[in-house]
């Protein structure tokens, strides 16, 4: 798609609204599953059947026929098409040619049918039995010199049920190389907030929007990415609670938006404005806007205002003082430089925030993927505590997830540092040691692969290969491993950049009726705000020749450990089975998990801050401090521009659906760069000029992309955007936050260069 220009027309509509509608409904026909699609639609997120594919955002309480979104509707039809790729689709293509192919045209061909293995002496993918296939994977894990040679991926797609027995699979054979897509998102969540409120979740639940007093959206972008939540703002808004948009750039959901199931808003073209208030940072000046924030708190405070909640600090909290000599260390003016905000916009955030009894605060990645995302996670979260905005309706924090079950994954196992208790909780149920040493994530699983220590990758589900930073060098790291091993619906760049020995292993999708001896199955997933529910497919799977993730991991797990102490085959035909193990190893949250699922809106697990009990070492909620107003490491170079790699709204992780971004004003091709007006004439770049990227780094490596076509768009000085993952070759494998391992996507510096 390089050199081609993009077509540039600005959206003047309010997100969602006949926009909407209508994409939802070409996006049916296009997939030739317009009955079809719109029969499963009835059922998705509703008691009974199936989670939606796409988002972890929560379900509303269904008082509504349809609870889904465009996006939402879009993972559907895509899962659901009419279309295969089967063994006659790669006869005819060799990989060669596969890879020559963009991200959208793979995604287009269809469903993968049945197992499928690389000869490369073709160059095709050709049928396997399912026996072969496991053999196959068995003689590889069972041929290296140790278990940490081997690396097991999860996608957050991956239901609870699956993700659990893989851990325990993978720990029975040996180690703890768990990289999974959290890594590359909310980890910051996960790894900062523990030693600041004893958990790594968010604190909220559905019902706080109904009591919240104040909402403030941090580098988020929910019409696109969670677009089931702009019903929640919408009811906010209408009820007077204020809403205070902090980003970059000014999402099109985030200031006006049409309710497409609103009938009286849709027949009379109406729409709702969003944010009361949009803060335009610069890129990485969250941390100055937040210690900004806390700094007038604290003189209002010091001047006798009763702006903070001193009897919650007093009893909750430890740190206050470290806290404030901090925050008042920053004079304004190097706080409103580094925001790139005024005074007064930062003391207006903070007297919406004063003038509030219960606030949620909700943020994205554009707050977790920079150089420090586990301590702005920590910030954010002093805020809150500065107004006791923990435990009582309306409060606290929200971290919005990515992926469906990300957040479920890591609950049940998926973690490449298990704690202590964990690991001793599968020896005592399982009846087996689990290794203890740490393993890989995702940005060391790279490394591993490149030094020659990694020999054999296993991805349950996801598109590792194209998610992960630094695209050549991991290209070339896949290429060297002795196996790969892809299990999903259909096809990406991982199926294509494989090792010298590689499978396709096809599963059922999550719209699809998971059969076994033991009748139909239903798996479980947790969203962003801890709720555990059913979901249970209502389609025929694609192919007769699928198999449920369950299944395949239990299969991979009989055939790789034939004296496996674990009763592999009663698993695979009775989930039930599965989630009574959960809450044996993880009685605290779990207990009753098989009577508590029967609830039509299923349960939340317990979030310790929201009884305003804090697990942390010390008993308390602790203020922890961040030296410094920037989020990311300051750079020296006048040319430096700051990148943040978006997602467009056709578009969910690494899944194209089109090659346009609606609501930016963007069709046709996704190789476009987003800048500054000013920033262009300053460098003499015109509009729909093709220019080149090269990121600025010191460690010898050329990065660099070509053929972006310049856009002038509103965004601060300094700062530019361009779409994910077309400029992942620009992010440096070990650019990332040391905290958590966070590749920090939001925030590359680069410079433009002739393209």
């Amino acid at each position: 798609m390089a050199g081609k220009k993009a077509r540039i027309k600005p959206y003047d509509h309010p997100a969602g609204g006949w926009g909407a509608a209508a994409a939802t409904a070409k996006v049916l026909m296009q997939q030739s599953v317009l009955t079809k699609g719109s029969r499963a639609l009835l059922s998705m997120n509703q008691p009974g059947g199936f989670k939606c594919p796409s988002c972890a955002y929560p379900d509303a309480d269904c008082k509504k026929t349809l609870e889904f979104c465009e996006n939402g509707a879009k993972a559907l039809a895509f899962e659901a098409t009419k279309f295969r790729a089967d063994r006659d689709f790669f006869a005819k293509h060799t990989v060669t040619e596969l890879n020559q192919q963009s991200d959208h045209w793979l995604e287009m061909q269809g469903r993968l049918t049945e197992p499928m293995r690389y000869d490369p002496a073709t160059d095709h993918y050709v049928p396997i039995s399912w026996d072969d296939a496991f053999a196959l994977i068995a003689r590889h894990l069972n041929g290296l010199a140790s278990p940490n040679e081997a690396e097991f991926y999860t996608s957050g797609r991956t239901p609870n049920e699956a993700a659990f027995l893989y851990a325990i699979f993978v720990r029975e054979f040996g180690t703890n190389n768990f990289p999974d897509c959290s890594n590359m998102c909310h980890a910051p969540t996960s790894i900062g907030l523990p030693p600041a409120i004893g958990v790594g979740k968010g604190t909220c639940v559905m019902e706080d929007w109904e009591h919240t007093q104040a909402i403030f959206i941090l580098g988020q972008n929910p019409g696109t990415n969670s677009p089931r939540m702009m019903t929640d703002l919408v009811e906010a808004k209408k009820r007077g609670v204020p809403i205070v948009s902090v980003n970059p750039m000014p999402e099109r959901a985030l200031m006006e938006f049409a309710e497409p199931q609103d009938m009286i808003q849709m027949a009379t073209f109406g729409h709702t404005d969003i944010s009361t208030d949009f803060m335009q940072v610069r890129i990485g000046g969250d941390l100055a806007l937040l210690k900004g924030m806390m700094r007038d708190l604290f003189e209002r405070d010091a001047a006798g205002e009763p702006v903070l909640d001193h009897a919650f600090i007093d009893e909750h909290t430890a740190g206050i003082e470290a806290l404030r000599a901090d925050i008042m260390s920053h004079d304004w003016p190097e706080i409103c430089a580094a925001a790139g905000l005024t005074e007064a916009e930062i003391r207006r955030c903070a007297e919406i925030y004063a003038a509030s009894d219960a606030t949620m605060i909700c943020y994205g990645m554009g707050i977790t993927q920079h150089e420090r995302g586990a301590e702005l996670c920590q910030q954010i979260s002093n805020l809150l505590l500065l107004r006791g905005n923990y435990g009582k309706p309306g409060a606290g924090i929200v971290p919005i997830r990515g992926h469906s079950n990300v957040q479920g994954d890591r609950t049940v196992g998926i973690n490449e540092k298990p704690t202590a208790e964990y690991l001793d909780r599968v020896r005592d149920v399982f009846g087996f040691e689990p290794p203890r040493e740490p393993g890989h994530l995702t940005v060391e699983t790279v490394a591993a692969m490149e030094a020659g220590t990694a020999k054999v990758f296993i991805g349950l589900g996801g598109n590792f290969v194209r998610a992960v930073p630094d695209t050549d060098r991991a290209y070339a790291a896949m290429r060297g491993l002795d196996l790969t091993v892809a299990i999903v619906t259909k096809l990406n760049r991982g199926v294509v950049v494989h090792g010298r020995e590689a499978l396709i292993l096809p599963v059922i999708a999550r719209s699809e009726v998971i059969e076994t001896e033991k009748g139909a199955q239903f798996v479980t997933i947790e969203d962003a705000m801890a709720n555990v529910t059913a979901s249970k497919g209502v389609l025929s799977p694609a192919s007769k020749d699928l198999m449920a993730e369950v299944g395949i991991v239990c299969r991979m797990a009989m055939a790789t450990l034939p004296e496996s102490v674990v009763p592999w085959a009663d698993y695979m035909q009775d989930y039930g089975v599965i989630r009574d193990r959960i809450a044996d190893v993880f009685p605290a949250i779990y207990e009753g998990f098989s009577d508590r699922i029967k609830a039509p809106r299923g349960f939340n697990l317990d979030v310790a801050p929201r009884r305003r009990v804090w697990l942390t070492p010390n008993g308390k909620a602790n203020f922890l401090t961040l030296p410094g107003l920037d989020g990311d490491t300051p750079v020296d170079d006048p040319a430096m521009l700051r990148l943040a790699t978006i997602r467009s709204h056709d578009q969910f992780n690494t899944t194209i659906y089109s090659e346009n971004d609606r609501y930016r004003g963007v069709y046709g091709n996704r190789m476009v760069l987003l800048m500054n007006a000013e920033d262009m004439a300053e460098r003499g770049v015109e509009r729909g000029q093709m220019i080149g990227l090269e990121t600025i780094s010191d460690d010898g490596v050329t990065r660099r992309v070509d053929g972006l076509m310049a856009a002038a768009y509103s965004l601060p000085r300094g700062a530019v955007a361009g779409y994910y993952p077309e400029l992942n070759p620009l992010l440096p494998l070990d650019y990332f936050d040391p905290v958590s391992g966070t590749p920090a996507a939001k925030s590359i510096p680069v410079r433009v260069v002739s393209g």
